[in-house]
């Protein structure tokens, strides 16, 4: 199992039967093919979907997600426009948000739409989703290709939003933000220590979070089976 995948698989578990959910590009859009037997929700896009499905059969170029990927659409799902969209996350109609990052920091700062110096197209929706979601998740592999840690004591570069993120869930442990970063829960064969190496900011951990340090297991399974904390 990748990283992503396991990624995936562990945020799943943070979904309830009946949230409306917004899942960024890239990874996020993993998720659904891991939520839990009877665990239904309802997939909004910010370019004006609600109840966005898997993809059957002929791909309609004019069905496409927040990422410009053919999907398809349940029944009961709506059409509107980008006004309703965002009036719907700005109104605080959407439970969840799940996205990407660049950075994340023990503040709940993130940074997830621009490096200084590289051409992107623009923040799009993330703005809105971070501040009108009522719960945030951060679904992010723990370190950069290069090794680098991005879960930091503070963002380096341009922030999406401040103290809005809730969740972090990498392929290697899943963090809450609550007056600080704690760790509540270790994949499989990490230990804390593990962690510490590479996460730049401080954290405590949680008394539920069991270190894997005497684990000589490598890391190739999903998370645990402790159900993520409530929102």
């Amino acid at each position: 199992m990748t990283p992503k995948e396991i990624i995936a698989r562990r945020v799943a578990r943070e979904l309830k039967n009946g949230d409306v959910v917004n899942l960024g590009i890239g990874l996020p859009t993993l998720i659904p093919n891991y939520l839990e037997p009877g665990v239904d929700i309802v997939l909004q896009s910010e370019n004006g979907f609600l109840g966005l499905g898997p993809l059957f059969g002929e791909a309609d170029p004019c069905l496409v997600n927040a990422g410009g990927q053919p999907c398809g659409i349940l029944p009961g799902g709506a059409f509107f426009d980008s006004a309703m969209s965002f009036a719907l996350i700005r109104g605080g109609h959407v439970d969840v948000s799940v996205l990407g990052a660049l950075q994340v920091d023990s503040q709940g700062n993130l940074a997830n739409w621009m490096v200084p110096g590289k051409k992107v197209p623009g923040m799009g929706g993330a703005m809105d989703l971070v501040t009108g979601a009522r719960h945030v998740i951060i679904a992010m592999e723990h370190c950069t290709k290069d090794g680098a840690a991005k879960i930091l004591t503070q963002c380096t570069l341009p922030l999406t939003c401040v103290g809005k993120v809730h969740t972090i869930v990498t392929e290697m442990a899943v963090f809450r933000i609550n007056n600080g970063l704690v760790l509540e829960e270790l994949s499989p064969g990490v230990s804390i220590a593990d962690v510490r190496s590479c996460t730049e900011a401080a954290f405590t951990v949680g008394p539920d979070c069991i270190d894997h340090v005497d684990s000589i297991t490598e890391h190739t399974g999903s998370f645990s089976a402790t159900p993520g904390g409530k929102r």
